[in-house]
């Protein structure tokens, strides 16, 4: 078995064994290597895509605009306290640096005993906790925003949802491709719509969406011309779930309901008074957080129910690791077998990604890291696999083996198909 060699630039991890990539990547030859393999991934009995920062982070890039910082906040009522436990929580769950979602959930807590305590820093607490989360909220709009008036912007937007139909065309009559993210904007959504990916989730209705508990499964099915009684399942549809929320997501009478906000759009000033109570948006988890605070019990779960099982395989891209929660159900899953992780990232995430597969088994591991390999353009335009629904190309490639020969040899002998 090959080791890893966590010093390079670009890291390529398949099959139990180490490739050399070169400073100047010979693409190619990359390919041949990397597209076969992901292709057999991808087809396997159950398939899920994890979804961090960095695919926003790669499409603002590609578009030319600057992503918003996500970096540490700070709060004036009790700064020193929120700061320092923030800092050793991190730490204690391997995270490294906290960030500004360590910094808020602090807060948010913070304000729970200063209100049991009936404190008078409560207010002032709670005040300045609506206007990080209002300034969080506007600044993922503006991202949506920046990239959509943004000269490459249609370019970026194409791009991503070319890297989602790579995933999303499963053949039919296999389980759906369920896509998870931890993001609280809605580049995913956007380009699901605009690639015509039907999506499966956990709102029912049209003009007021609502959250429902229940999982009745559903699915998309039609009647063939001429065919009666035996429906067929449409192709192109996935199952869709935010993790942490979303910006559109909000509380209304006990109901988690999704507010109608075009993609770029600015919420309006009624849904930004009290978006603490109002806006279902909670950050990176704490020990047991995620199963004590509605809905979000109900969201791991899926994401539980979805990955560990045998036969599944879990491609990550833009995931960092820092979230303890969703890395232990990761692990159960690797406890299984027949199970397979597909780690894609552009850089190493401060090491946590090699603290995590350090303790894996490596012959259920794939590794693409790196500038180069992680990048979400080189990626898609290089290495992931066509739709596996393409029948044209497919057809193609039979008619070719049948006849014994190869593309290059029509060209070769100056012949017609």
């Amino acid at each position: 078995m090959s080791e890893i060699h966590w010093d390079k630039k670009n890291i390529l991890f398949i099959a139990n064994e180490s490739h050399e990539v070169a400073e100047a990547p010979d693409e190619k030859a990359l390919r041949k290597i990397i597209e076969p393999w992901l292709t057999a991934v991808f087809q396997s009995e159950h398939l899920s895509l994890l979804l961090g920062t960095g695919i926003t982070t790669g499409i603002c890039l590609d578009a030319g605009v600057k992503p918003q910082a996500m970096g540490r906040i700070e709060f004036t009522t009790r700064r020193e306290e929120i700061k320092q436990f923030a800092a050793v929580e991190a730490r204690s769950m391997g995270r490294g640096n906290a960030n500004f979602e360590d910094d808020l959930r602090t807060a948010m807590e913070l304000l729970k005993g200063l209100k049991i305590l009936s404190n008078t820093e409560a207010t002032a607490l709670e005040s300045e906790i609506n206007e990080k989360l209002r300034g969080l909220i506007e600044n993922l709009v503006e991202n949506e925003s920046s990239v959509l008036s943004a000269g490459n912007g249609a370019k970026a937007l194409a791009l991503l949802k070319r890297f989602l139909i790579s995933f999303a065309s499963r053949t039919a009559t296999r389980d759906r491709l369920h896509i998870f993210t931890t993001n609280y904007d809605r580049f995913v959504e956007y380009a699901l719509d605009e690639a015509g990916i039907y999506t499966l989730d956990r709102f029912v209705g049209k003009l007021n969406p609502v959250m429902r508990m229940h999982k009745m499964e559903l699915d998309y099915h039609y009647n063939p011309p001429g065919i009666r009684g035996e429906p067929r399942y449409v192709e192109g549809v996935a199952r869709y779930t935010k993790l942490h929320g979303s910006l559109d997501w909000g509380f209304n009478d006990a109901e988690i309901h999704r507010i109608p906000l075009p993609f770029g759009n600015k919420l309006r000033e009624e849904d930004l008074q009290n978006p603490a109570d109002t806006v279902v948006i909670y950050p990176n988890s704490s020990k047991g957080i995620d199963t004590a605070f509605f809905p979000y019990s109900e969201l791991f779960r899926d994401f539980s129910t979805a990955t560990c099982r045998p036969n599944s395989v879990l491609v990550t891209y833009g995931y960092g690791f820092g979230d303890s929660h969703i890395n232990t159900i990761i692990a159960d899953m690797i406890s299984i077998p027949s199970t397979h992780l597909v780690i894609i990232s552009y850089d190493l995430a401060d090491g946590r990604i090699q603290k995590f597969v350090e303790g894996c088994n490596r012959s259920q591991l794939t590794l693409l890291i790196g500038d180069h390999l992680g990048s979400v353009r080189s990626l898609t335009e290089n290495y992931l696999p066509k739709s596996a629904i393409d029948r044209i190309s497919n057809r193609k490639h039979e008619i070719l083996e049948k006849r014994g020969r190869d593309d290059s040899s029509f060209v070769q002998a100056g012949e017609k198909p």
